[in-house]
């Protein structure tokens, strides 16, 4: 499962110190399959419109600065000390800095390959170990975020929370989390060797594990006792709605009291998807509607006939995104649910792809979103209504998993409540 661990910062500074020589770094999220190339916390629509540049005289493309990328280019021809470095190679460095001066972590230009990429990403489709990572906001180190049940990361031992800190005896200090990710995929039948450091004591712990083809399902449920359904999301991909339905059938099948929705370190995904599962929860009304720059609205909306009628508590952690926050801040406001663990990430801000018709595409910011209620959460997250911090300790060493235990007591509560006022 997804979970977040909070770390004793002067204890880690005090292990970590004496092997970086930089030291800790406070990151900004960024959640990723490890074999993905592509962020997934964004929401996603495709083939959009491309709008023409009609103001020519704002354009970059002057005659000045034409001049001056051939005059570059120049420079790095008859002096780079490398001389295999390809046209297209160029080219594509200079859409990707076109796209970094917009100073937007979320809006990237995307090659033939990164775009391919990114489509088997949104179907579900991954290569790689079978393990979610995310770059750890205290350490600025990549950490595992969730093993996937039959994988080569579950076969290995690795755990939820384990921070990798070496890749073939690579560091991740100071690396990307797609130059991680990079590292780690491969050749299926291939190993790669991690060093992991796990717990508040830091163990370093060597461990091999082989890549290989990896089955992603994105839903997952289980009974628990007393009538409690369980249901894991871990990210929103064009699968998930049918995922969850599917789910949500077999928990119903078993006469459920009541449904724990886990969205922890759900980093979003496809906002279509999120939309579908929430119209198998919602009562009528807005999902959650968009502003773009020129304030024009676009209302995403749930007709009601699927109304969840059993008490509803949903997992959110730190490293809850986008989709995740559109999922849970529109229960949030309807009161259909409550939400316990930590406060959310905070990313209120829609991307869309727009295709360049040429096998490579963009993806821009383009607006705002809002829950329900007209909340802004971008930057700010959505508050749980129990406040509860995950014991990372205790889950590395019997599996105890403390904020879903409180989920059960709560939801345990309302169930009781409903059966009281039913008489």
């Amino acid at each position: 499962m997804d979970y977040q661990t909070e770390f004793d910062e002067q204890q880690y500074r005090g292990k970590l110190n004496r092997r970086f020589i930089s030291g800790i770094l406070v990151g900004c999220f960024v959640a990723l399959f490890i074999s993905a190339a592509a962020c997934m916390a964004y929401l996603f629509t495709f083939n959009a419109p491309v709008a023409q540049n009609t103001a020519s005289g704002d354009s970059v493309l002057s005659d000045e600065t034409l001049t001056k990328i051939n005059k570059i280019e120049s420079v790095i021809d008859s002096n780079f000390y490398k001389t295999d470095v390809s046209s297209e190679a160029k080219a594509n460095g200079l859409y990707k800095g076109l796209m970094d001066s917009l100073d937007d972590p979320y809006s990237v230009y995307y090659t033939e390959d990164e775009l391919t990429e990114l489509m088997n990403d949104t179907a579900g489709i991954y290569y790689g170990i079978g393990a979610y990572v995310s770059m750890d906001q205290t350490t600025s180190l990549p950490r595992i975020s969730g093993v996937i049940e039959g994988t080569p990361a579950e076969e290995a031992g690795l755990q939820t929370d384990d921070i990798i800190y070496e890749v073939d005896k690579q560091s991740t200090q100071g690396l990307e989390l797609s130059e991680v990710v990079s590292l780690i995929k491969g050749e299926e039948g291939t190993t790669v060797h991690l060093t992991i450091l796990r717990g508040s004591d830091l163990e370093e712990i060597e461990v091999d594990v082989m890549r290989a083809q990896v089955s992603v399902p994105t839903v997952k449920t289980k009974v628990m006792d007393d009538g409690v359904g369980y249901l894991q999301i871990t990210e929103f991909d064009e699968v998930t709605p049918d995922q969850f339905t599917e789910g949500m059938a077999e928990l119903r099948a078993n006469d459920i009291k009541g449904l724990i929705i886990d969205l922890r370190s759900n980093p979003g995904g496809s906002l279509t998807a999120v939309c579908d599962i929430a119209r198998q929860l919602l009562p009528k009304g807005t999902i959650v509607y968009t502003v773009d720059r020129d304030g024009n609205r676009e209302d995403y909306t749930c007709d009601g006939t699927h109304e969840i009628d059993i008490p509803v508590v949903v997992l959110v952690n730190k490293y809850s995104a986008s989709a995740s926050e559109i999922l849970s801040g529109a229960i949030k406001d309807y009161g259909i649910g409550t939400l316990v663990g930590t406060t959310t990430y905070g990313k209120g801000i829609v991307q869309r792809i727009f295709d360049l018709k040429d096998g490579t595409a963009i993806k821009l910011t383009v607006s705002n979103y809002y829950t329900p209620n007209g909340n802004d959460i971008h930057g700010v997250g959505i508050d749980p209504d129990v406040e509860i911090e995950f014991d990372a300790d205790a889950y590395a060493e019997d599996k105890t998993d403390n904020q879903l235990d409180k989920a059960v007591e709560v939801l345990k509560e309302a169930i009781e409540d409903l059966e009281e006022k039913a008489g």
